[in-house]
């Protein structure tokens, strides 16, 4: 049997997907980095190990992605997220042309051809807007559960403009709303609607052509998908777990390059 990894150090999370030899998913982990991305890499991998009932040198081959990939000491290889993402998405959606991951820190675009490679891409990691922390921030300034602001989202009639992008202004700006008396639903409103215009920019940026899939941990607030789709004017493919696919396609890496690598050439399966 093959066993592989995939781990996706993200600036605010960290995520471990063990495959076996048939693509199935053993188990998986999801962690918070808090700024050890080694620290966590391995705490993570160790959970995804334990709820698979695995020992770690039974695992194969494990390949690293994300923001801290190249500080983990015990990956075989490093691949970037642009690549895992992309892996992860067509696996699971396998007529997907285009990607947007939003995570932690950072947000991508990412156009595949139809065998799902990358063919163009676009990432915005110059600020935190639009992204998870910037979420959070502004659940923060409301006093609301971060996890209840897309059902909160649903409820509003008169969403709100949110002019700034930078946090910092927008946490301002937000606050402010907040003084004067507007409705907190119509505020989370207008938060998601402003990163879903964000988004619609980077989109455009790579020419974006249907069917489209969301990843990174934000696809998980139903708010800022219901945005972006009334946006778009289509339907937005996310799967059951969006945090994880940059993990799964870093360990479908890790199983095409076992194989490669290590397997007789007339047993070799491409991925």
């Amino acid at each position: 049997m093959i066993i592989v990894a995939g781990l996706d150090v993200g600036s605010l999370a960290t995520k471990t997907v063990i495959l076996d030899q048939e693509q199935r998913v053993m188990s998986y982990d999801i962690s918070l980095t808090i700024g050890d991305s080694r620290g966590a890499a391995e705490s993570s991998f160790r959970n995804a190990l334990a709820k698979a009932g695995l020992k770690k040198d039974i695992v194969n081959y494990i390949v690293a992605t994300g923001y801290g990939r190249n500080t983990i000491a015990f990956s075989d290889k490093e691949v970037t997220e642009i690549t895992c993402h992309a892996s992860g998405a067509h696996f699971i959606y396998p007529d997907t042309r285009t990607v947007l991951d939003i995570g932690g820190q950072d947000s991508k675009a990412i156009a595949l051809g139809y065998n799902g490679e990358v063919v163009d891409f676009v990432m915005n990691d110059k600020c935190a807007a639009g992204t998870g922390r910037f979420i959070e921030v502004m659940a923060q300034a409301l006093g609301v559960l971060l996890e209840s602001m897309g059902d909160l989202s649903k409820k509003s009639l008169n969403p709100t403009v949110i002019s700034s992008f930078c946090t910092v202004f927008a946490e301002s700006e937000v606050v402010s709303l907040v003084a004067e008396g507007r409705d907190k639903i119509d505020i989370i409103r207008g938060i998601h609607e402003a990163i879903a215009e964000r988004a619609v920019t980077l989109l455009n940026k790579i020419k974006m052509i249907e069917p489209v899939a969301m990843t990174g941990g934000v696809a998980k607030n139903k708010g800022v998908v219901v945005a972006l789709e009334n946006r778009l004017k289509l339907k937005i493919s996310v799967p059951d777990e969006p945090q994880i696919v940059g993990a799964l396609g870093a360990a479908l890496i890790a199983l095409r390059t076992f194989r490669k690598k290590f397997e007789p050439a007339d047993i070799i399966k491409y991925l």
